[in-house]
């Protein structure tokens, strides 16, 4: 496994920031790493990355345990945080070359990242000159020059413009070939786009952990509902095949069906048997939205 995390707890004071959290990650997946602000996320990336230490549990990374051993975890990982820190005055190759030496590397490793990140036109300029894409690029660079196994990176798409997006998501899902990534983000689209799987936690715990192809094949349906009163949940839970009902506001319902036939019809009878008048009636399949909603609400 490239990452391994074994019942990790962390607190601040009174703030239980993880709680218990396991999970494993081989070489070669590309995770996205889920949470609704303040469930911990940032806190599992510092431990991983063995800026913080954990309360209790513990973490390998690329086989190196990061109690006894943060030097090897350090040269496993390459780090993009959400706030990218660069230096703006210096140009492309400079900040890169000046990394270089850092991590002791060769300067041919400079080049070669400079071309896999796709930075070569921009090669030139100053990095204070280039776009927030081309920023993120250099980050992405930099935290390539060691030829790490494991990539952490936090919001990595933060403010891009469309045509930025999919050049970053098709640099990392390149990247993803060769190296396991952890992503940290709050786009849902992001990490369908990019991601094999999805870790959720929510205040401190672990709450999923699925591969998107589970998702996408799912035999579980939503049905949203709109009544002209409030309804009790209870009542609704009477129907059949249904696994869960949450009130989204005011006086819609979303209404989760454990079977892939169209349950519409039956949510219509329902209603009318029961002398419900139905505002509005449709149907989405389970996707990584919903199942986030429904876990972090």
């Amino acid at each position: 496994m490239s990452i391994t995390v074994q019942n990790v707890s962390k607190s601040f004071g009174p703030q239980k920031a993880l709680n218990n959290v396991s999970f494993s990650i081989q070489k070669g997946e590309i995770v996205g790493f889920l949470g609704p602000n303040g469930a911990g996320k940032s806190t599992m990336m510092r431990i991983l990355t063995t800026y913080y230490k954990p309360d209790s549990g513990n973490a390998e990374v690329n086989g190196f345990d990061i109690l006894k051993s943060e030097t090897d975890v350090q040269k496993s990982i390459g780090y993009l945080p959400e706030h990218n820190p660069l230096y703006l005055e210096m140009y492309v190759k400079e900040y890169l070359s000046f990394n270089a030496d850092v991590y002791h590397v060769s300067k041919n490793k400079v080049q070669e990242v400079i071309e896999q990140t796709g930075l070569g036109p921009e090669a030139h300029k100053k990095i204070g000159q280039l776009s927030k894409g081309y920023r993120q690029r250099v980050g992405l660079a930099a935290a390539l020059l060691h030829n790490p196994e494991v990539l952490i990176l936090d919001e990595p798409t933060t403010g891009l413009d469309p045509n930025q997006l999919i050049e970053i998501r098709k640099l990392i899902r390149e990247i993803g070939k060769e190296k396991t990534i952890l992503l940290s983000t709050h786009i849902m689209k992001e990490v369908e786009a990019v991601c094999d799987r999805v870790i959720i936690i929510n205040k401190g715990k672990l709450v999923a952990d699925k591969k998107l192809e589970e998702l996408r094949t799912s035999e579980e349906q939503i049905i949203e509902v709109e009544f002209d009163f409030r309804v009790e949940e209870q009542l609704l839970m009477q129907l059949p095949n249904v696994s869960n009902v949450m009130n989204v506001g005011g006086f819609v319902y979303e209404i989760s069906f454990n079977t892939s036939t169209d349950m519409r019809p039956a949510v219509f009878d329902f209603a009318h048997d029961n002398q419900l008048k139905t505002l509005q009636l449709s149907r989405k399949n389970k996707n990584l939205e919903s199942l986030f909603t429904e876990l972090t609400r």
